[in-house]
């Protein structure tokens, strides 16, 4: 494979337990279907249970001006919005194989973190409802999907600490 940028041979490392592809000149990352994801809980637990689906808004797709080619099939990339961010990932339609520029997936860590604690704050009970189903109906193993749902529930106790220090305070020094 070669880099959509640079036209040099892609090298693997590992990035946060997952092996991606990598250009050794311009540090931009091939992650290969389902691996972004996957770095991206393994780096941040907490993070777990917010994915975006690249796949779910097909009218954020737009043609690339055929600069970037994918390292795997040479075909035009696409350019889309990571979510409702103002970074653009570069995907493939054949493989679901994502492309990011250097520092693309630490915008996207912090992207996340920043939209993590709007969903906290302002939909909280619409993403346990949403998790809650999730664990009967996928699109994860059963494992994963408790998990997420764990993680929501976990963060209820941080925005209940959050908005109610006094209480919370109480409750900590309680005999157990």
């Amino acid at each position: 494979m070669k880099c959509p940028q640079c036209s040099i041979p892609l090298e693997k490392t590992l990035l946060m337990n997952v092996e991606v592809d990598y250009c050794p000149r311009c540090l931009g990352m091939w992650f290969e279907e389902d691996e972004l994801r996957q770095a991206k809980d393994e780096r941040d637990r907490d993070l777990r249970w917010l994915d975006i689906d690249l796949w779910k808004d097909h009218t954020k797709f737009r043609v690339s001006s055929g600069r970037k080619l994918c390292p795997a099939h040479r075909l035009p990339l696409y350019e889309v919005s990571y979510g409702d961010s103002s970074i653009k990932v570069d995907v493939c339609s054949l493989d679901y194989g994502v492309w990011l520029d250097r520092g693309e997936f630490k915008e996207i860590l912090n992207y996340l973190k920043e939209r993590q604690e709007h969903e906290i704050l302002y939909h909280y009970a619409s993403n346990l409802m949403q998790e809650s189903w999730e664990v009967f109906a996928g699109p994860e193993m059963l494992r994963e999907e408790i998990v997420d749902f764990l993680t929501i529930i976990k963060m209820l106790r941080y925005k209940f600490a959050v908005q109610n220090p006094k209480i919370a305070e109480i409750i900590s020094n309680l005999p157990r």
